[in-house]
This record gives C-alpha cells, structure tokens and sequence, in this order.
C-alpha cells in the first residue's frame, strides 16, 4: 500500500478491481465506478455525491450508475447509486454492501472489499437493468483518483 491515493492499490490490485466492474457491467446496461482519494475532511455521503455529479454518473440513459467511493487514510466510504437503481433495489440494500465491505476493510482486504461491493452492485444491476445488445459503456472502467 502506497502513500498516495493513486498508488494505495498496486496494478495487479487495480486491475481486479476495474475487471471486476467489467465483468459486473458484462451482465448490464448499469455502470459501476471507483473513486479512490487519501483524505476526507467533509462528509462521506456529500463528497460521494459531489464526485458523482462531477464524474457525469447522472448523465446515463437509465440513472443506473453506481458509485463506491473510498477515502484511504481517512477510512471511510460510501455508496451511492443513482435514481434509477436506487428505486430497484430493497432500502438496506446498500448498507449490506457496505457492512460485508467493512469487515474486508476491517481485515486490511480493501482490493477484496471492492471487488466484493463491485459484484454485489452488479447483480442487483443485472436483475433491473439487464444487458441489451445495444448497451454500450457510458462510462470508463478505469478507477478514479483525487488529488489528496
């Protein structure tokens, strides 16, 4: 584990990471994104929501995106999906992504905390928003970084 946000995650890591959204995105027209930064200093609810906002995840044709954002040093995350999937799925249901995420935290397993919440996201996405044979990749795969 590195001492930047960008370097918190080795390739071999990051690469299991953005293929398991490739994967959970294979089986639907949703979108899955990662957002990683070292430090939080605000709430983890409203900087998820400004990064989803920033990062375009509202502009999907179905408001099926998903965002997981995780501040590193600060230990703290956050899901949050947007309207179209919020809507699909039970109200805990985030919250049980998130407390099976924190126990992988908890064991310093954050590549498999990921990897987890990434295929749980995406079969819920597979059930409302099943793949089409038009669907194309509205948003990249690839993990985001802040700055700090």
């Amino acid at each position: 584990m590195g001492t930047t946000a960008r370097d918190f995650f080795s390739q071999e890591q990051q690469k299991a990471i953005t293929s398991a959204i490739a994967e959970a995105e294979h089986k639907t027209s949703g979108e899955i994104r990662i957002h990683i930064e070292n430090n939080l200093k605000e709430d983890v609810l409203d900087r998820a929501a400004l990064l989803f906002r920033k990062l375009g995840m509202s502009k999907t044709e179905q408001r099926n995106g998903v965002l997981i954002y995780l501040a590193v040093k600060s230990r703290k995350f956050a899901i949050l999906g947007d309207k179209g999937i919020h809507k699909a799925v039970p109200e805990n249901f985030w919250d049980e992504i998130k407390h099976k995420m924190l126990a992988y935290f908890k064991e310093e397993k954050f590549t498999e905390g990921l990897v987890y919440a990434i295929s749980a996201a995406g079969e819920q996405l597979k059930k409302h928003f099943p793949h089409l044979e038009n669907d194309k990749n509205e948003l990249s795969d690839e993990i985001s970084f802040g700055k700090n």
